[in-house]
């Protein structure tokens, strides 16, 4: 890896889970908001001291599909300051910054199920509570454009910086790998596309996550032939080990990936700098212990 390089911290879910906090579906990270948020300050804690640069807040899953529709009405907002305060009490004291999660509110891995009417109240909430936390705002786990040019029309006049990640197709990973197929954006829509929106919302870098790391590389370098050089790029791959039969990735906890050792995740991060990668972490699966093993890699 090469200097210049702001680590992510991992997937927040997975590491809750290993810590022994409260943890399930359909609620998944949201249940330790619900019942014992000290769990999610030592889970930010040890991405930062692992050598994470910016650490994020735990409020993917405070959406009705996770929380249900009369718990997210009643306690919604209060959760999600919850975990505005977590994120901004632990990086205080380590030192890093706090992006805000705006997560696809409506299903992840579902642009079908996206309608501007119903996400909207949904975001607004995350925003607002939110706001008095987050250095940045972190609209993630993208399926579609049109989901991105939503989050830039309710952040307004907000002047932080926005990143926006999108989550990619990897039903075909080795069709992408032998250069038969491109990635493209789980709604179908291309590389090329997303970057168009990146640049109409004004964003500071624009991310894929939430996919395999075999496809990655070859994201990276169709983003950077399509962005002007003041966008930058970043990665963070999951775990999994395959989503190519899932229609959503909201039902059940799914396998990990026995193979991506931090060492092996590593030399995936490797390649995506080398294309033209300048902010690295990693999503679902992927723990402190990989994240330390990046940091060791950028700042020897």
């Amino acid at each position: 890896m090469r200097e210049g390089i702001t680590l992510l911290d991992g997937g927040m879910g997975r590491e809750l889970q290993r810590s022994g906090a409260p943890f399930r579906q359909p609620e998944w990270s949201a249940l330790a908001l619900i019942e014992a948020p000290e769990f999610v300050g030592k889970a930010h804690s040890a991405f930062a001291e692992a050598g994470a640069d910016v650490i994020t807040t735990n409020s993917y899953a405070v959406v009705p599909f996770h929380i249900g529709e009369e718990r997210f009405a009643s306690d919604g907002a209060r959760l999600v300051r919850t975990a505005g305060e977590q994120a901004r009490a632990s990086a205080d004291a380590k030192g890093v910054k706090v992006a805000g999660s705006l997560p696809p509110v409506l299903g992840s891995y579902r642009p079908d199920l996206f309608n501007v009417q119903d996400a909207t109240p949904i975001l607004n909430v995350l925003i607002e509570n939110l706001s008095p936390f987050v250095d940045q705002w972190l609209a993630e786990t993208l399926s579609s454009t049109a989901e991105a040019l939503l989050v830039r029309d309710l952040l307004g006049k907000d002047e932080r910086p926005l990143w926006l990640s999108f989550t990619l197709d990897d039903s075909d990973v080795a069709s992408i790998i032998e250069g038969r197929a491109v990635p493209v954006l789980r709604s179908g829509e291309s590389i090329e596309a997303a970057a168009k929106t990146a640049v109409e919302c004004g964003a500071q870098a624009l991310l894929f996550n939430c996919s395999q790391p075999e496809i990655m590389e070859a994201a990276v370098k169709a983003a950077r032939a399509a962005l002007p050089d003041a966008i930058r790029i970043g990665i963070y791959a999951n775990a999994f080990a395959t989503e190519a039969d899932d229609t959503d990735a909201n039902a059940d906890l799914h396998d990990i990936r026995a193979d991506l050792t931090p060492e092996n995740y590593r030399r995936f991060a490797d390649k995506w700098t080398a294309a033209g990668a300048t902010i690295i972490g990693g999503c679902c699966g992927i723990g402190p212990e990989h994240i330390r093993a990046l940091s060791q890699s950028v700042r020897s």
